[in-house]
């Protein structure tokens, strides 16, 4: 359950106009940054959260259960703070965010209202070659951010499809892959026109939806064996 002060509920009811969020970012390597939406920089647990950032919050989606659940924070691409060139080097990938909300006369009132995963930064508005004078890279970014349970969405392993999900010519497939040559995954391809079939990865006799409204025929063979 999550702690609210008494002090900070008092004022959150009230409407104080004292109230700011900050996202504190700590990257694999360890590295940890801080950002506000104040119009001043805050020091929260000896990090100084940047106010000059540009970081707002994003739009956020939540929902009773076991949902995942998902939130964004937009900012701008400068050199203080997140630059271009580490987020196109993969620093950020799997970076911890959490979001505070901050009582900025006195930052030790706060409560923190979510954690989740940096899942990854997208750039918007981007103006090619366009670098002011102070210092700042082209365009701004969106942080996408995923929840705790994000990891329950995500599909492990393999799953049972009609279709091939080997890539021709590689180890799976065993095809020596030549040009103007194309697979369009189906059992009958890797069969006739590669002779493949034994390292077909795919599941053709997994009934789908046409299964459904199949019906014996009279003239058919009806024992049970294959379809094909």
């Amino acid at each position: 359950m999550r702690h609210i002060p008494e002090d900070l509920a008092a004022r959150v009811e009230s409407g104080a106009a004292t109230l700011c969020h900050v996202w504190r970012l700590t990257r694999v390597d360890g590295a940890t940054m801080g950002f506000t939406d104040h119009d001043r920089d805050l020091i929260m647990d000896g990090v100084v959260c940047r106010a000059a950032s540009g970081w707002t919050a994003g739009a956020g989606e939540s929902a009773v259960g076991l949902a995942a659940g998902s939130v964004s924070a937009a900012g701008a691409l400068d050199d203080a703070a997140i630059t271009e060139a580490d987020v196109a080097a993969g620093l950020y990938d799997q970076a911890s965010v959490e979001l505070w909300r901050v009582d900025w006369t006195q930052p030790t009132l706060r409560v923190r209202l979510w954690v989740g995963t940096l899942a990854r930064i997208r750039r918007e508005n981007a103006l090619e070659g366009y670098r002011p004078s102070g210092g700042l890279s082209a365009g701004t970014f969106v942080a996408e951010l995923e929840g705790p349970l994000a990891r329950l969405e995500r599909v492990v392993g393999r799953t049972y499809g009609r279709m091939c999900d080997a890539r021709l010519g590689d180890q799976r497939c065993g095809v020596a892959e030549a040009a103007g040559r194309v697979c369009d995954k189906r059992w009958e391809t890797c069969v006739g026109t590669f002779a493949n079939g034994a390292n077909f990865r795919g599941f053709p006799d997994v009934p789908g939806d046409d299964f459904l409204t199949a019906y014996p025929a009279g003239g058919a063979r009806n024992d049970g064996g294959s379809r094909r």
